[in-house]
């Protein structure tokens, strides 16, 4: 038994070591490219392969087993997307937002119904050839965009757990809307929590940047409130920058970038958003040239999905991305396309 588990290690350990060390490199270099959530799911899928040598005979029943547990989630994704768009509709309200885990949930069903039909059709030989192909055709385009939202969260999970260096010379907080004009909301209180528990754990103390100008049904500016939540848990007016002419995460970004570049010495610089926001910000950083380090705060559960279904369209729908996803559908049905 040992003698084959060193065979296993010395055999694929190497390769096991290799894919994993080449995608945290990556992801430390390159947070913000969307290539590196692919070359995370080839790495989980090598370390199943790693994992199958150490059952030895049984290995193979170990890769059906996850098999079969990942086909038993996939059926189970449309049931709880759907569950918490309705969880959504209950607690928040039924804005357009609101309704993306429930819209992609009823998409994923429609899909995985359309895989069950095609199944049956070819299993039995009945004759709906035409059926058949468009049957096949949805499946195939709902696992594909599947595929590419489920690496986007997995990626989006993955950085969050990623141990950073607390040793930041400055640290933006990314503002969102007040209640009632003049009040922070849990979403915006949770982001600069997260900033100042950074704060404290850096040696030498960063300037905290909260970022966010003021919208047109608010009284004072995100940034002010920020500031005096800032100010009211200890923090130096000193060590407090306030950006308040943003309107958007990219004016977020270009102010502050602008403030720091104003300003003699290092910059070694980290954003803070919610847990779900910071991969797009970091896109947005990238864009602008500006590197920095993104670290998330937390946001209730239920609300996670939905929110990082938005941050995923945002993406999306970037010119770049969007060329080269919708290339990467046409490659993945070009056999059926072909064989029409």
């Amino acid at each position: 038994m040992f003698t084959d588990i060193a065979e296993l290690l010395r055999s694929f350990g190497p390769v096991f070591l290799t894919v994993w060390a080449v995608t945290i490199l990556c992801v430390l270099l390159w947070p913000q490219r969307y290539f590196n959530s692919l070359l995370l799911m080839f790495s989980l899928l090598v370390t199943l392969l790693f994992a199958s040598g150490f059952f030895g005979e049984n290995g193979g029943s170990f890769l059906l087993i996850c098999f079969l547990l990942i086909m038993l989630a996939l059926f189970l994704v449309p049931v709880l997307l759907i569950a918490n768009g309705v969880q959504m509709i209950r607690r928040e309200s039924p804005a357009p937002a609101h309704l993306l885990s429930l819209a992609l949930g009823l998409a994923v069903g429609a899909g995985e119904i359309a895989a069950v039909i095609y199944v049956v059709v070819t299993a039995y030989h009945l004759p709906y050839e035409q059926l058949n192909f468009w049957m096949l055709a949805v499946t195939l385009t709902v696992f594909y965009f599947s595929f590419l939202v489920l690496s986007f969260v997995a990626y989006s999970v993955f950085i969050q757990i990623l141990p950073h260096r607390m040793d930041f010379d400055y640290v933006i907080i990314h503002g969102c809307g007040l209640l009632e004009g003049e009040r922070m909301t849990r979403l915006l209180s949770d982001r600069v929590d997260r900033a100042m528990e950074i704060y404290r754990k850096c040696r030498r103390k960063p300037i905290l940047i909260p970022s966010g100008g003021q919208g047109p049904d608010e009284k004072i500016s995100e940034a002010k409130a920020m500031t005096d939540h800032l100010l009211a848990n200890g923090i130096p007016a000193q060590h407090i920058l306030p950006e308040d002419r943003s309107q958007t995460t990219r004016e977020n970004l270009l102010n502050s970038r602008d403030l720091i570049l104003e300003r003699p010495g290092r910059k070694k610089t980290a954003l803070v958003s919610s847990n779900y926001h910071v991969y797009r910000c970091l896109r947005l950083a990238r864009e602008l040239g500006f590197r920095c380090t993104g670290i998330g705060a937390r946001v209730a559960l239920y609300y996670w999905p939905s929110a990082l279904i938005r941050e995923f369209i945002a993406v999306f729908v970037t010119r770049g991305f969007l060329l080269w996803a919708l290339a990467g559908w046409l490659l993945f049905l070009s056999p059926l396309l072909l064989f029409l």
